[in-house]
C-alpha cells in the first residue's frame, strides 16, 4: 500500500489517509467542502459545497497521477436528500461519461457541519 497525500486538499481530520493506492486502485477517503488553504467550510450553499468537495478529490487524484476520469465508483453522503438534485447537477459538471458507478445515501450527520461528503475509488 502507498499513502497519497497533498497540501492541495484538506488534511484528514482523523487517523486516516487522504487516499491509499493498493496495486492499481486508488481509494480516496471521504472528502468535504473544506478549503485546503483556510481550513474553513466554503459555504452553506450545497452546490458550492459539492464543487469544493469534488475539487478536493480531484487534487488528491492528481497527487496520485490520476484524475476524475479514472473514478470507477463514488459514494455520496448528503445530510438532506432534498439537496440530491443540486448535488447531481454539480457532480455532472465534474464527472464525464461513462459515469462512475455510484451510491447516494442520506445520513443523519457528518463529522463536521457540512451537507455533502464524497468518497471515490479510481483506477490508477
Amino acid at each position: 500500500m502507498e499513502e497519497i497525500s497533498t497540501d492541495a486538499a484538506p488534511e484528514s481530520i482523523g487517523p486516516f489517509s487522504q487516499a491509499i493506492r493498493d496495486g492499481g486502485t486508488i481509494y480516496v477517503s471521504g472528502q468535504g467542502p473544506v478549503d485546503p488553504e483556510s481550513g474553513e467550510i466554503v459555504s452553506d450553499d450545497i452546490k458550492e459545497q459539492t464543487a469544493q468537495t469534488l475539487e478536493n478529490i480531484e487534487s488528491i487524484l492528481e497527487a496520485a497521477d490520476a484524475s476524475l476520469d479514472d473514478v470507477v465508483k463514488a459514494t455520496v453522503f448528503v445530510t438532506d436528500m432534498d439537496d440530491y438534485d443540486a448535488v447531481n447537477e454539480v457532480y455532472g459538471e465534474y464527472m464525464s461519461a461513462p459515469f462512475p458507478a455510484r451510491s447516494a445515501v442520506q445520513v443523519a450527520d457528518l463529522p463536521i457541519d457540512i451537507g455533502v461528503e464524497i468518497e471515490t475509488i479510481a483506477s490508477g
